[in-house]
């Protein structure tokens, strides 16, 4: 029997393999799943050009050169926002789509509480490195929350690309054309799991934008989790369940 084609993209800080080995294993042998790195990262700085369709062209290399023509999308925070883009540019490629807290999913509708939001991610530019990381940490959950602190001893080689590559999401979410009435003609099977403790102004403002955008939409909630304690690290068997559910129904649509 032929196994499940998957193409997982990551967020901006985790590289793809450390984001998904959990998930991946509780997929199992019957998954055909790539955790693919994002092309944000493939050179030591952002490409001066880079925008969402430089991730949407990089899934579509890497499905092609595995002989891919309709294949699973799933993507988490800036991979979820490439992932939409996807959606977008070419909806036939996909059998579903699977969106893991996406980090941004377009410019209409927004809630002042929302906009005001943004204004501080604006913020962020130009802070020293670990300032970075800990204020955009701190911004992506509830109020109340209390994040790790950062682990002892030196960060690991590919952190320090970590800051630059979040700086250019932003920059591209500002002037990418994430268009809803596109979006709107996708009908395929739409899934997206949400952080309970993650913030509303964020991720549950998005959730709630995007669920009245596709027609076949699926909502699950991870009561205890948030951003930066995903469910496909901290809930991976769940998570596995939830999308093996999903792709099944996209196989009897």
């Amino acid at each position: 029997m032929e196994r499940t084609r998957v193409v997982l993209l990551p967020g901006s800080v985790l590289p793809a393999d450390l984001a998904y080995g959990a998930l991946l294993a509780a997929l199992g042998p019957g998954v055909d799943a790539v955790a693919k790195e994002l092309e944000l990262y493939a050179t030591d700085e952002p490409p001066a050009d880079y925008s969402l369709d430089t991730e949407v062209a990089g899934v579509l290399r890497e499905a092609d050169a595995r002989g891919w023509e309709n294949f699973h999308l799933v993507g988490y925070s800036g991979g979820g926002a490439a992932a939409l883009a996807c959606a977008q540019r070419r909806p036939r490629r996909l059998a579903s789509l699977a969106l893991l807290e996406p980090a941004w999913a377009g410019r209409w509708d927004w809630s002042p509480e929302h906009t005001a939001l943004w204004a501080q991610y604006d913020e962020l530019d130009g802070l020293p490195p670990r300032e970075f990381m800990a204020e955009f940490m701190r911004l992506g959950v509830r109020p109340g929350v209390v994040l790790p602190p950062p682990p002892p001893g030196e960060p690991p080689p590919w952190m320090a690309k970590r800051p630059a590559g979040i700086g250019a999401f932003i920059r591209t979410f500002k002037t990418y054309d994430l268009d809803r009435g596109r979006l709107a003609t996708f009908d395929r099977p739409v899934y997206l799991a949400l952080g309970g403790l993650s913030n509303p102004d964020d991720y549950g403002e998005v959730a709630a934008r995007l669920g009245r955008v596709f027609g076949d939409f699926r909502l699950e909630v991870f009561e205890e989790r948030h951003h930066f304690d995903p469910p496909h690290r901290i809930e991976p068997e769940r998570l596995a369940g939830s999308l093996r559910a999903l792709w099944s129904r996209a196989e009897r649509t």
